[in-house]
């Protein structure tokens, strides 16, 4: 039997084993597109294998409650339908990409670009109504249809024209900021559920808070910190900008501050965290503290753009965890607490902990860093280790003064040449087009983690 006849007939057992029709699982089998190279007819082609897997799945249970054939099928539709996406983007990635955008006439976030493509091309990332189902199930009853952003996400930032041009789009102050600009610019202050921005002398501080989770960031925190980076940028008053913890409410630290504890573990085992957070947080927030705020009119990575950026300095009150650790890697200067330490757990989570993979072997090697990221390593900041991560450590009770020092340093006599002297460190360190390909493998492979029955299965274990 030839071996396309054979995973033919494979594919259409499982599926009958599960109780659909032999007439449906022979159409699904068969109709496995294959690119033409014509966007228009592969559109069409395409879109009529995703709505014939979705109309399957349909016809199965809730994940919950299926039995093992019946997820057996559902894996099945869900790896052929991918397997055509990576296809179809494999070939037409430029062009959905300049469909999308108008040919790169205008600039287009994650998220919005996601919803268009759901629109234009049906079946290729899933709709709003998929979302919403997803969204309101726990992760391990979810079928991981988010993957789906993520095929795109790789695939644009694989193309460097695509993949420079959305690193642009995300690095453009929000629509949300700007509206509270003239707010900052009269008040000296602009109060966010989850974050703050106050001017303080010459300084922009930026808290972030969730009292109840540590500090922790999740789908309730990521918009209001991007906005504050924005604003503490755009501020015109300011020379520089810190980035804080606020105090917290746990029983165990109550009116302690505190940097952060990563990402909320329990928002993402309840299934709250969305995978796009990841791709927003690092592609805007975090990277608009590295590289500033771009134009709309010269790509960023361009001497002649100049970005809109200041020194950035943080202060580690307690612990930070996780993606408050990655923070401090795209910072300018570091005080810590005697006390406090540093840890990446993300691989003991189930995820890959951002950007850190590419920059945290900058500061302390490349061994430290994969004990750091594969190991779990704890980083103290009063170790040698951590003083490779942290510029200054004081006593805990000595932190404020310790800022207000750096402050004077960095503002006494103007940091007219900070801006410059950024760009040329990165030029060498991580450039624009550096980032783009360390994310389009990021995009992908997040994706899948943040999906995985391992993630589960690792957060069913943490104490």
């Amino acid at each position: 039997m030839h071996a396309t006849d054979q995973r033919r007939q494979l594919q259409r057992a499982v599926l009958e084993h599960a109780g659909f029709a032999a007439a449906d699982a022979q159409a699904w089998s068969r109709d496995h597109p294959a690119s033409s190279g014509d966007p228009a007819t592969d559109n069409a082609r395409f879109s009529a294998f995703w709505r014939l897997t979705a109309k399957l799945l349909a016809q199965l249970p809730a994940r919950s409650t299926r039995n093992a054939d019946q997820q057996a099928a559902a894996e099945q539709l869900l790896a052929g339908a991918r397997d055509a996406r990576e296809r179809f983007l494999g070939t037409h990635a430029r062009s959905v990409y300049d469909t999308l955008t108008e040919a790169r006439a205008h600039f287009l976030r994650a998220d919005a670009l996601c919803e268009r493509a759901a629109l234009a091309y049906p079946g290729l990332v899933p709709d709003r109504t998929t979302l919403e189902h997803e969204r309101a199930r726990p992760l391990r009853a979810k079928d991981g249809h988010e993957i789906d952003q993520g095929l795109l996400l790789a695939h644009v930032l694989a193309d460097p024209v695509a993949g420079m041009h959305l690193c642009h789009a995300m690095l453009l102050p929000r629509e949300q900021s700007l509206a509270r600009l003239p707010e900052l610019e009269r008040r000296g202050a602009v109060e966010l559920d989850a974050a703050s921005v106050r001017r303080e002398g010459r300084a922009s501080i930026v808290t972030l808070r969730n009292p109840r989770f540590l500090n922790a960031e999740d789908e309730t925190t990521l918009d209001d910190a991007e906005t504050a980076v924005d604003l503490a940028l755009l501020d015109p008053a300011t020379e520089l900008c810190v980035l804080r913890g606020s105090t917290v409410e746990h029983p165990k630290y109550a009116g302690r501050r505190l940097f952060g504890a990563g990402i909320n573990l329990t928002h993402l085992y309840l299934g709250r965290v969305p995978y796009l957070f990841y791709l927003l947080r690092d592609l805007g927030c975090v990277n608009k503290i590295y590289r500033g705020l771009a134009h709309n009119d010269v790509s960023p990575e361009e001497t002649r753009g100049r970005t809109i950026e200041k020194p950035w300095i943080a202060t580690v009150d307690g612990f930070a965890i996780g993606g408050h650790c990655q923070y401090l890697l795209v910072m300018d200067y570091v005080i810590a607490a005697r006390d406090a330490y540093m840890t990446l757990p993300a691989r003991k989570e189930g995820i890959i902990p951002g950007a850190a993979n590419m920059r945290l072997p900058r500061f302390v090697g490349d061994r430290i860093a994969r004990q750091a990221i594969l190991l779990e390593r704890r980083l103290d900041c009063d170790s040698p280790e951590g003083r490779l991560i942290c510029d200054a450590v004081v006593a805990p009770d000595e932190v404020d003064a310790a800022l207000g020092r750096a402050i004077e340093t960095f503002t006494g006599s103007g940091v007219v040449s900070a801006a410059g002297n950024r760009r040329a460190l990165r030029v060498v360190q991580e450039p624009l087009d550096a980032f783009r390909r360390y994310f389009a493998v990021y995009a992908r492979e997040q994706a899948y983690c943040h999906l995985s029955p391992a993630l589960i299965a690792n957060l069913e274990r943490k104490p």
